[in-house]
């Protein structure tokens, strides 16, 4: 870790020895949703996602759509709920993210339905008084929704108001919400957050939603004696400035507190505009020295003073615990208490501008920056991504100047241009067959075999043949062009196609000489459906290639993810040059008795390629 201003530790085997303590209170049928809204009530929604899936999560609860979208974006696979209710504008997002969506209302209901429909939990208003649908008509409600064909009732859920010390309404809840369940018991009942798991149980539930608790917060002061949690979060500083205060000096706006005596005070270049709620002012508590300190008069913006007067050895630059679980005073839900707040607020808002580490077992293994923690690109507009893309090259390679050559001479072509279709190949498989002929005896009788996947762009594509590399290139600037091949300009009728298929559909083929080119059109009746959709390609070929050439070259003209190039021939002493960019320049190469294979099992760069040479 290099030096911070600022930073935030998460300990994730905290985590899961407070998910180990939950649930030794499930019921023996429960499985556990992890709520991860609000960026994991601020510990990082894609750590903490990963953490619980490995232990056991089948899903994961966000606040709207666009926290599950990124959560997508990021990698992540199962089920993720909507709590919150949705906007009609938002429902392209669940649907294109496969999201599940929370119905509050008969109309968002009916929205669901017309565009198309999906899996949905139905919301249901037992007292919290906020989203869901009220108790008194959500039958009649249901029984609608049961008639939307194009919607499944996967899941059913409410929300207790007070699960951590109501227990007479908690009960309330309950019983209306098993009535509820008489009526309409679907895949998945839920109802009790983490404060429900622990206080009340209701035997009809299958699901249970993790949130506060699992970070190690207690929402109430009774849990302490049902559960040993630990506190996740830990926020530090530096000290930026020591000075000392005179008898009657003030310390902060408008001099809330006075020095009654000399005293020597450290100023933190963190404030409430890191999320240090402004309400600690005068009442806070930091750990210096494994000494609690009071923090000193109002919490300004950006700066925060504790009193060091017992200290003499404080230095700048001295690290300072403002949040944590080393001491219980500086614990989120024991700050709080001092000014009545809320430990959720507190954990959301803090750390706005603090670099943030993940540990597990003592270790770093992940970090995110500061500010915006994940880059989404679909909130950026085009010229904005180009800057990116363009300033994180030059980041990485320390030159404006090599930057600026690489985003318009490479990527430009690949990225920037919004309308152009970026063309990749799958499972590239190329065989190239020499053998000798007896009636021609300057040329290899050659056969190949090129079998690769790749999105399908029109209902028709060609097979190129020219006489050299100059009538070749112009091949290589369209699109419709799947296969390349030169030709020795002596030689008539050199060239068959002898099969072509899309998904093992067999095309028809028709031939032209065009400016001295050969264009082999492919095409089928049936292929416009498989426009737009990943196929497998396979073109076979038989021609003949010049002994006196003495190399044969196979390039890649595409962005192309795993290569096997085989060259099967009687030829001697045959070397291969590959000619590969990146980390790893040079793939695997193995010889037999008459054939060489070469295999590359990851992204390859265009231009890319293999020169056999004999």
């Amino acid at each position: 870790m290099k030096f911070e201003r600022s930073w935030i530790d998460i300990n994730l085997s905290y985590f899961e020895d407070n998910l180990t303590e939950l649930k030794k209170h499930f019921a023996p049928k429960n499985n556990f949703m992890q709520i991860v809204k609000a960026d994991a009530y601020g510990h990082g929604a894609f750590q903490i996602a990963q953490k619980a899936i490995e232990n056991g999560a089948i899903s994961l609860g966000v606040a709207n759509a666009q926290e599950g979208a990124l959560l997508r974006f990021q990698g992540i696979k199962i089920p993720i709920l909507i709590l919150s209710p949705s906007f009609e504008n938002e429902i392209d997002t669940i649907f294109k993210n496969n999201l599940t969506p929370s119905v509050s209302t008969l109309e968002f209901a009916r929205l669901l339905n017309e565009k198309g429909g999906c899996k949905i939990h139905l919301n249901i208003d037992t007292g919290m008084g906020r989203s869901g649908f009220q108790y008194r008509d959500a039958k009649k409600n249901i029984t609608k929704i049961k008639k939307m064909k194009n919607l499944e009732i996967e899941g059913i859920f409410s929300h207790f108001s007070s699960a951590e010390n109501d227990s007479k309404f908690t009960e309330i809840q309950i019983e209306k919400f098993q009535k509820i369940l008489e009526f309409c018991t679907p895949k998945f009942v839920h109802i009790a957050n983490s404060s429900g798991v622990v206080n009340s149980a209701i035997s009809q539930t299958n699901l249970v939603r993790l949130g506060l608790l699992s970070f190690g917060i207690y929402a109430d002061i009774s849990q302490k004696n049902k559960l040993r949690l630990k506190q996740i979060m830990t926020f530090k500083s530096h000290i930026s400035q020591i000075k000392t205060a005179e008898i009657g000096d003030t310390i902060g706006y408008n001099q809330t507190f006075v020095a009654s005596q000399k005293m020597k005070f450290a100023i933190l270049p963190v404030g409430y505009a890191d999320g240090y709620d402004f309400m600690l002012s005068n009442s806070g508590k930091v750990l210096y020295k494994n000494t609690i300190c009071d923090i000193l008069g109002k919490i300004s913006m950006d700066m925060i003073a504790f009193d060091i007067s017992h200290f003499r050895d404080a230095k700048v630059g001295d690290e300072v615990t403002l949040l944590g679980d080393e001491n219980k005073q500086i614990r989120a839900d024991n700050l709080v208490k001092t000014f009545g707040g809320s430990s959720y607020e507190l954990l959301s808002q803090i750390g706005r501008r603090a670099k943030r580490y993940f540990f597990e077992n003592g270790k770093v293994i992940d970090s995110s920056p500061i500010l915006r923690r994940d880059f989404s690109p679909n909130i950026f507009s085009e010229n904005k991504l180009e800057n990116i893309i363009e300033t994180a090259i030059e980041q990485r390679l320390q030159s404006g100047e090599i930057a600026n050559l690489v985003s318009k001479n490479f990527l430009q072509q690949l990225f920037f241009e919004k309308d152009k279709n970026i063309h990749y190949k799958k499972k590239f498989k190329h065989k190239i067959t020499l053998s000798e002929n007896s009636k021609y005896t300057d040329f290899y009788e050659t056969k190949t075999e090129l079998h690769f996947s790749k999105k399908l762009q029109n209902n028709y594509f060609y097979v190129a043949c020219a006489k050299d590399e100059h009538d070749l290139s112009k091949y290589f600037l369209r699109n419709d062009v799947e296969y390349r091949w030169i030709l020795d300009e002596n030689f008539e009728n050199s060239f068959e196609v002898v099969s072509v298929k899309i998904d093992n559909l067999e095309l028809l083929t028709e031939t032209k000489n065009v400016d001295g080119c050969i264009e082999v059109k492919c095409s089928h009746e049936n292929l416009q459906k498989f426009v737009g959709k990943e196929v497998d390609f396979s073109i076979l070929t038989k021609t003949y290639y010049p002994k006196k050439s003495h190399q044969l070259a196979v390039f890649i003209n595409e962005m192309t993810h795993g290569i096997e190039i085989t060259l099967e021939s009687n030829l001697q002493n045959v070397e291969v040059i590959p000619i590969f960019s990146g980390k790893q320049k040079f793939p695997n190469i193995k010889k037999y008795n008459n054939k060489i294979v070469v295999t590359k099992n990851e992204w390859i760069l265009p231009t890319s390629g293999v020169i056999f040479v004999y």
